[in-house]
């Protein structure tokens, strides 16, 4: 039958034994605007949390899994989960590094850069970042003879930070944290959050800190993963536990208005398969958002993005999606060829385990990190192996489950194209290159 007409496997089945009731609880009010009318509208199924990779075969039986349900706010139109995982699970000790990627590295220069310039910092300027990893973006700042302090809680990155260089203290970021910051550094001319509003639960007390820490004349400078790339592209595996939050600019007005900002820019960058920059500074110098961000909100307006059918029409796409990928998969396996994952991602966790792909159409993945190779994924339990693994293994295919960065993964394993090997891009429909 037809790719798209295929029974696809359910998500897996969680237990009470491999649940954590403790670790999450569940929200009745929208994160933006405080109301109930809160609608689902795509289930990805009980999942494991997309960056707890395993170390030992033994602790698959007790894993742990949570609800990942999307709901659409239809008063302010923000999208979101409702599971909330404490963040003391989740980002106390932690897995992702930003420092990876050459694709991140040029981002980040090009992003101190804008910031240094559009400002005017120099050397007795203050930039503060909140959750700022291992420092890659604050070190850019650095080099251009800034000022910069990080705010990070998960203290085996945040020790990394500060063996290269980057002072940084242990902390969630919101307005007990901007106060001290702001006691002891005084204030700064910008405060960045690089892809960490989506994973804020309280939105409100993130924003008004950042507003807090401000000086006068300075900008909040948040980068978030963009809502209507992530419709127009199906990259529904950008959804985990960490994601709370999936931005608009017509939801980022309204929590923005909330906390005291005005929107003064909108950048879009392809980073990440769609990224938002916002750049809001203080109402008492920024009276209403510029007119090209409410122009924005127009186009997302008539686009569907502030009413529930546009979401429901993608939940069936991402049904669709599943069905077409694990097709694909079972064709090949069948045919005998052998295919690798590239990758060990949270949003690869997602599509592994909303999809049901385990170690028999996906005997192993790859990975840069060493923070991850040797672990098994969560949930699927795909044996996570050095990049070094794939000459001397040779798979006939490869699926790119770091799909973002699909075009800096195919120069890089050139050899292996030339050996006959073949990429599988699975975002935002299944292509074989």
């Amino acid at each position: 039958m037809p790719a798209q007409q295929q029974a696809a496997p359910e998500p897996a089945s969680t237990s009470a034994a491999a649940t954590a009731p403790s670790s999450i609880y569940h929200r009745t009010t929208c994160r933006g605007c405080r109301g109930t009318a809160l609608e689902p509208f795509l289930a990805l199924g009980p999942q494991p949390l997309a960056n707890a990779f395993l170390s030992d075969s033994s602790a698959f039986t007790t894993e742990a899994r949570y609800p990942l349900d999307v709901y659409f706010c239809e008063t302010c139109a923000l999208v979101q989960l409702l599971d909330v995982v404490n963040p003391e699970v989740l980002f106390r000790d932690y897995i992702y590094v930003t420092g990876t990627s050459t694709t991140i590295a040029a981002h980040n220069t090009e992003y101190a850069r804008t910031v240094i310039d559009l400002l005017g910092l120099g050397t007795n300027d203050l930039v503060v970042e909140a959750a700022s990893n291992d420092g890659s973006l604050l070190r850019c700042f650095q080099s251009g003879g800034v000022r910069t302090l990080g705010v990070e809680p998960a203290r085996n990155i945040a020790a990394i930070a500060r063996s290269a260089g980057v002072e940084t203290i242990e902390e969630f970021f919101g307005t007990d944290t901007a106060r001290l910051v702001r006691g002891r550094y005084g204030p700064a001319q910008a405060v960045i959050g690089n892809n960490v509003l989506a994973h804020v639960d309280d939105t409100q007390d993130f924003l008004r800190g950042g507003a807090a820490l401000l000086a006068e004349d300075g900008l909040l400078i948040v980068e978030v993963p963009g809502l209507a790339d992530l419709m127009d592209r199906l990259e529904y595996d950008t959804v985990y536990h960490e994601h709370l939050c999936y931005f608009s600019v017509t939801a980022l007005m309204r929590l923005c208005e909330e906390a005291g900002l005005r929107i003064v820019r909108v950048d879009r960058y392809p980073v990440h398969g769609g990224s938002l920059r916002i750049y809001a500074g203080l109402v008492s110098r920024h009276p209403d958002h510029a007119l090209a961000v409410r122009a924005q909100a127009e186009v997302e307006r008539a686009a569907g993005l502030t009413t529930l059918p546009r979401f429901r029409q993608f939940a069936g796409e991402v049904a669709a999606n599943r069905a077409r990928l694990v097709d694909l998969l079972e064709q090949l396996h069948r045919k005998g060829k052998s295919v690798a994952g590239y990758g060990a991602p949270a949003k690869g966790n997602t599509l592994l385990n909303y999809c049901g792909i385990g170690t028999r159409l996906l005997p192993y993945t790859v990975d840069r990190s060493a923070l991850k190779v040797g672990k098994y994924t969560p949930g699927m339990h795909i044996p996570v192996l050095p990049v070094e693994t794939l000459l001397e293994r040779q798979p006939d295919y490869l699926l790119i489950l770091a799909w973002n960065f699909a075009g800096e993964i195919m120069a890089q394993q050139d050899l292996y194209r030339q050996r006959g090997g073949r990429f599988i891009v699975p975002i935002p429909a299944p292509t074989v290159y």
